[in-house]
């Protein structure tokens, strides 16, 4: 890869989503009077250990001091790997990054409050460490602005979105398919709003019971589900979940959508394939619904689908059946791999702090107004 020369400002991304893979690291250039440019990537894995303390803090019911500071500990060694190796290849050295924006990993997310108590929103972080390991600045913690200003705090990804994507002729719109599902509409209408929201779980659902069944982390290109059938009564159930029919803003993670809710739904009677397959029937349907929603007449659309469930073969044909009046395309035509569009995005929002602008977007979060967001850890 060849160096990126010195004009634009370089950022590195680090975002780790709910499915709890690894660590995305993106270096990304920002220039004056162009889109942003994807330069370098690297996939830092999480250790099993680490993993497997991560999924239990959250869900846990009490959560000690010692483990929430023994997996932020863990955890932020793993970024500053992560960004070790991102630049290793390169002739970038630390002190070229303008700031690494750090996402954190979520452990829980309640916009609404739980039992009657306050909105939040927890990344587990330590931006002053990664600062120290690092040697770079640091722009971490930015959700809860967002949140302070009666916002849900995510999606974040559609101002990015709108930044890299631009408008265009048609509607466009990129669908995340991580651990959750969301999508941004980016209408062809100039003065329409961008709107982006959460439709449902993703991988999340479709890991899990993979690897309760056949002791791996994911099923690959789909394969498993595809060998077994809807069960349509079970579909029925688990749309019934009332997320399914709120309008937007709205958001969702583990604390809702989750192995125990699976159970729930299950009568005892299906076959574990078939759960696989209605599961990826459920992420296929809730999407669909989730874009009739936006759509106000029947001029074309674009869909960009980005995300591990990108390469889902399977789930790819079903959204396709679902959605057949759209065109599916990559944002590798717009020179970012499906992989990497989360990384990049807060690298972004990095940028967005340190030039005092806005990172968040009203019209999808439901915030009161335009917010700075993150906080600043310099170096």
């Amino acid at each position: 890869m060849k160096t990126p020369n010195a004009s634009p400002l370089y950022y590195i991304g680090l975002m780790s989503g709910t499915s709890l893979d690894g660590i995305d690291a993106a270096l990304i250039a920002i220039g004056n009077d162009s889109p942003p440019r994807l330069l370098a990537t690297h996939a830092e894995p999480l250790p099993d250990d680490l993993r497997h303390l991560l999924l239990t803090l959250c869900h846990a019911e009490q959560v000690s001091f010692a483990q929430l500071a023994a997996a932020e500990h863990a955890f932020c060694w793993c970024q500053a790997q992560a960004v070790q190796q991102l630049l290793a290849p390169l002739s970038v050295r630390p002190e070229q990054i303008s700031a690494i924006g750090s996402h954190g990993q979520t452990i829980e997310h309640a916009p609404a409050g739980h039992a009657g108590g306050p909105a939040y929103t927890l990344q587990l972080d330590n931006p002053s460490l990664l600062a120290e390991l690092t040697l770079c600045t640091v722009v971490a913690d930015f959700r809860r602005r967002d949140l302070a200003a009666g916002g849900q705090a995510a999606p974040l990804a559609p101002a990015f979105h709108q930044a890299l994507f631009g408008r265009a002729e048609t509607h466009q719109l990129i669908l995340n398919l991580g651990g959750f599902a969301n999508l941004t509409w980016l209408s062809s209408h100039p003065n329409a709003p961008v709107i982006g929201f959460d439709t449902g779980p993703a991988n999340v659902l479709l890991d899990g019971w993979f690897a309760l069944h056949q002791g791996d982390r994911f099923d690959q290109n789909g394969k498993w589900a595809a060998s077994g059938k809807v069960d349509e009564a079970l579909l029925t159930r688990m749309l019934s979940e009332p997320f399914f029919k709120q309008p937007p803003p709205r958001s969702t993670g583990r604390e809702l959508f989750h192995m125990d809710w699976l159970q729930r739904h299950l009568s005892g009677q299906e076959a574990a394939v078939d759960v696989q397959a209605t599961l990826a029937e459920l992420t296929a349907v809730s999407v669909a619904q989730g874009i009739e929603q936006l759509r106000n007449d029947a001029s074309p659309l674009t869909l960009i689908t980005a995300g591990g469930g990108a390469h889902n073969g399977y789930l790819m044909q079903r959204l396709a059946h679902h959605i057949p009046d759209a065109t599916f395309t990559s944002p590798g035509e717009y020179g970012w791999p499906e992989d990497w569009i989360e990384a990049g995005a807060f690298a972004w929002l990095a940028h967005q702090r340190l030039h005092h602008l806005p990172g968040n977007l009203p019209s999808v979060t439901g915030a009161q107004g335009p917010r700075v967001l993150g906080g600043i850890y310099a170096k």
